[in-house]
C-alpha cells in the first residue's frame, strides 16, 4: 500500500477567556437561547469597530511558546473573503502572513517510537456562527444558524504533513489537548471547542480536506474512510481530484462539498480597523507564567518517585490525575499509588465515563494504607474502588457493610481442604498436567471465602496440598 500523508488544521476555542476575540460579548453562551451573546461588532453591522482583546493574544502566545514555535516580531490580522451562512459579516477576521508563531513541533509516541511532529504556523482568527443542518448535509431540508459562537477567539494550529496514520492524527490531538488544558486556556469539555479540518492524500496524489471534524475519535474515523475511498479510486483507474469533504459522523462517510479553495480565491487583505501588533517584547513576562508541561511533568514523576516510564505517562495523560496522584503520592507508597491509579482506577472511571474529579484523593490513601497493613485484599480494594463509584460510601463503612476484611490464614487452609474434597475432577486434572486446574480451584476458594482470602496464600496453600493429594491414575 502507498504511503499516506496526513496534515491537520486544529481550531482551538480560547474558551477560558470571559470575552470574544474583538468584543465585550461573553463567550458563556452554551446554555443560553440562540443570537443572545451578540452586539453590532460580532454582527458585523455598519459602523461597528473591532478592538482586539490583549489576553486572547497573550493566551495564543502562551500556547505558541508550549509548541516550542518561533514567536513572531509582529502581528496583523486580515479579511479572508468568503460567503457562508454562519460567516455574518461576508468576512473573516484571520491572519495571513504575519501570524502568532512558525516552526514549532510537538514530541508524539508513535508505534514507531518518539517522533516529532512539526507545527508550521500558529495563529488567530475569530470563530463565525453555528449552522445546524435537520438531518445529513446533503439531504437536509433547511439549516437554522445561531451567531453566539460568532467572533469567539480561536486558535489554529497548523502541523507540516508529518503523520503517517488515523491513529497518530488521533494520539497527536490528544496530545495537543493535553497542553491545551494543562496551559489553562481552553476546556475540552464544552461543545465546539476544538473542531479539525484534515488534509489527507496517497503518496504522490491530490489531497483531500475534510473539514470542521468536531470529535477526536470522528478524526480518525474520517481519515480511515477517505483512505480506503481514495486506495479504491486508485485501484479502479479513477483520479482523485483536489476537494473539500464534509465528513458524515452519523453514516461514517465522508461526503464532496466543493472543488478545493486556492489562498487566492478568498482575497486575502488587511483588516483596516485594526493596527498592526507589536508581540515580541511580550515573551520573557509570558514565558513566566508557563506551568510545568506534560512532558517535562512525565521525566519528573518518573525521577522524583521513581515509578515507570508508562505509568508516568498515564499518569499525566490529564492534569486533573497527575494532581490526584501526587496528593496520593504523599501520603502512601509513590509505586503502590501510581499502580492503582493508572492501572485500576483510571479504568474503573473509564469504563463509567467519569473523570478524576469522581473519585476522593483522601479515600485512595485509605483504601492503599489497607492494603498495605494487609486488612483486606487486592480483589477486596477493587471492589471497595467500584461500590465508591457506584453507590458513594466511606472505604471503612463499605470494608465493614461487605465483610472485605481480610480472613485469617487457618480460615484460609480450612477452605482449601473444603475445595479439594469438593473438586476431585480438578484435582485429578491438575496431576495430569492441566495447569488451569489450579487456578479453578483458586477460583472457588475465593467463591467459597467471598473474595477476603489473599490469592497468592491460597494458590501456595493449594499446590502444597495438591503434592499430598490422591492421584486416581497413578494409583491405578
Amino acid at each position: 500500500m502507498k504511503e499516506v500523508i496526513i496534515g491537520l488544521e486544529v481550531h482551538v476555542q480560547l474558551n477560558k477567556l470571559r470575552s470574544k476575540l474583538f468584543c465585550s460579548c461573553s463567550t458563556q453562551y452554551h446554555d443560553s437561547e440562540p443570537d443572545t451573546h451578540t452586539c453590532p461588532v460580532c454582527l458585523g453591522l455598519p459602523g461597528a469597530l473591532p478592538v482586539t482583546n490583549g489576553k486572547a493574544v497573550d493566551n495564543a502566545i502562551k500556547v505558541a511558546l508550549a509548541l516550542n514555535c518561533n514567536i513572531e516580531e509582529w502581528t496583523m490580522f486580515y479579511r479572508k473573503n468568503y460567503y457562508y451562512p454562519d460567516l455574518v459579516k461576508g468576512f473573516q477576521i484571520s491572519q495571513y502572513d504575519y501570524p502568532i508563531a512558525t516552526n514549532g513541533s510537538i514530541s508524539l509516541d508513535t508505534e514507531d517510537g518518539e517522533r516529532a511532529i512539526r507545527i508550521k504556523r500558529v495563529h488567530m482568527e475569530e470563530d463565525p456562527g453555528r449552522l445546524v443542518h435537520v438531518g445529513t448535509i446533503d439531504k437536509s431540508k433547511y439549516s437554522l444558524i445561531d451567531y453566539n459562537r460568532s467572533g469567539v477567539a480561536l486558535l489554529e494550529v497548523v502541523t507540516e504533513p508529518d503523520l503517517r496514520t488515523p491513529k497518530e492524527a488521533r494520539l497527536f490531538l490528544n496530545k495537543l489537548k493535553n497542553i491545551l488544558e494543562y496551559l489553562d486556556v481552553f476546556d475540552s469539555s464544552l461543545e465546539g471547542s476544538l473542531r479539525v479540518d484534515a488534509n489527507v492524500s496517497i503518496a504522490g496524489g491530490k489531497r483531500a480536506e475534510i473539514k470542521n471534524i468536531s470529535s477526536y475519535k470522528g478524526v480518525e474515523k474520517a481519515l480511515l474512510f477517505e483512505i480506503v475511498r481514495q486506495n479504491n479510486l486508485v485501484r479502479r483507474g479513477v483520479k482523485v481530484v483536489q476537494e473539500t469533504r464534509h465528513f458524515d459522523e452519523v453514516r461514517g462517510i465522508t461526503i464532496s462539498l466543493r472543488t478545493k479553495e486556492g489562498e487566492e480565491d478568498y482575497r486575502y487583505f488587511p483588516e483596516p480597523d485594526l493596527v498592526p501588533i507589536t508581540i515580541r517584547d511580550r515573551v520573557d513576562d509570558i514565558k513566566k507564567t508557563l506551568p510545568e508541561l506534560p512532558d517535562a511533568k512525565r521525566q519528573r514523576f518518573a525521577l522524583q518517585y521513581g515509578i515507570s516510564d508508562n505509568h508516568a505517562k498515564v499518569l499525566i495523560s490529564e492534569l486533573g490525575l497527575a494532581n490526584f496522584f501526587e496528593t496520593v503520592a504523599t501520603e502512601v507508597d509513590a509505586n503502590l499509588s501510581a499502580t492503582w491509579i493508572a492501572d485500576v482506577l483510571k479504568g474503573e472511571l473509564n469504563y463509567r465515563d467519569l473523570d478524576i474529579s469522581a473519585f476522593s484523593p483522601a479515600h485512595m490513601v485509605q483504601i492503599l494504607q489497607m492494603l498495605k497493613k494487609d486488612t483486606i485484599t487486592e480483589k477486596g480494594a477493587v471492589q471497595v474502588i467500584r461500590t465508591l463509584l457506584d453507590e458513594g460510601g466511606t472505604p471503612s463503612e463499605i470494608v465493614k457493610r461487605k465483610g472485605l476484611l481480610k480472613i485469617a490464614a487457618d480460615v484460609s487452609e480450612n477452605a482449601v481442604f473444603e475445595v479439594l474434597a469438593e473438586n476431585p475432577a480438578a484435582v485429578q486434572d491438575y496431576h495430569d498436567g492441566k495447569d488451569e486446574a489450579l487456578n479453578f480451584l483458586v477460583g472457588q476458594v475465593m467463591k467459597k471465602t467471598r473474595g477476603r482470602a489473599d490469592p497468592r496464600t491460597v494458590s501456595k496453600l493449594l499446590k502444597e496440598k495438591l503434592q499430598n493429594a490422591p492421584d486416581n491414575h497413578r494409583e491405578a
